[in-house]
């Protein structure tokens, strides 16, 4: 796949990610973000880059931590729910529009990157990978959290893809959830890599409400059914609607599945 391939693949993705409200299932991901700043160990000071910050989950997790932090996103409407929440908060972040592929920073600008369920849905996978590297001082760190395979989003992505089936050539952004696949992108970028597998849990009122959520606010969902006609979106609702009744440990009514992630800490060379 070419340069010009991926660049008509991630104005798609950029569209997508603006339709609707990804804040609204963003922000029940705010654990991950604590949890990742701790496994990096951030310390008070430090210049702290979240890319893909979407409304700023990892880079208020930073915050809070009194790190020098700017968060990055393709998506305007949510930089700017990340500024209401910092200022609601009274954090100091610096929120900016800039493109994982193309970090508008200079080498080495930041002691510490960060990206939470996000470099790993960028079209260029090794790109990424440069440039959150390129960032990050020598000797610093690259802090991630990336679905498996495995995970229940993994096989939501599966089940999504059945119906509405990815631009060919993409590679699955699942791959970042696999150590040795992380361990080819950084090659001998780094120094160190240490990878901690953890569980976030998907709590809704019911499978229904949760479909109801990622149907109305989640871009890539949304897009999904709209693509299809009336037929189509039923099996699609059908399938995921038997997924989550898979996975589903509750025991009762309401929606508790555990979807495994990589919390992944690199150390630059």
């Amino acid at each position: 796949m070419d340069v010009a391939d991926f660049t008509v693949i991630k104005e798609r993705q950029q569209q997508v990610w603006a339709t609707g409200d990804y804040a609204t299932v963003g922000n029940t991901l705010v654990l991950v973000s604590e949890l990742l700043c701790e496994a990096v160990d951030v310390r008070a000071g430090q210049k702290v880059l979240d890319v893909a910050t979407g409304s700023g989950n990892t880079a208020l997790a930073a915050a809070r931590r009194w790190c020098d932090v700017t968060g990055i996103d393709y998506v305007p409407a949510l930089l700017q729910r990340g500024e209401r929440r910092a200022a609601a908060e009274g954090l100091s972040v610096t929120f900016q529009a800039g493109d994982a592929e193309q970090l508008p920073f200079p080498d080495g600008a930041f002691d510490v990157v960060l990206s939470t369920f996000g470099a790993m849905f960028t079209p260029d996978q090794e790109q990424t990978a440069r440039e959150l590297l390129r960032v990050c001082r020598p000797g610093g760190t690259v802090g991630l959290a990336n679905w498996t395979p495995e995970s229940f989003l993994g096989a939501y992505v599966r089940t999504v893809s059945q119906h509405v089936p990815p631009p060919p050539g993409l590679k699955s952004p699942m791959l970042w959830g696999i150590e040795a696949h992380l361990r080819d992108l950084f090659g001998d970028g780094i120094t160190a890599l240490e990878v901690t597998r953890r569980s976030f849990v998907f709590r809704y009122r019911s499978p229904e409400h949760w479909l109801d959520v990622f149907r109305t606010t989640f871009g890539p969902a949304m897009r999904a059914f709209e693509t299809l006609d009336a037929p189509g979106q039923a099996r699609l609702r059908e399938d995921l609607l038997a997924l989550v009744e898979r996975m589903n440990r509750s025991g009762d009514a309401t929606m508790v599945v555990p979807s495994e992630y990589l919390e992944v800490v690199a150390m630059k060379r």
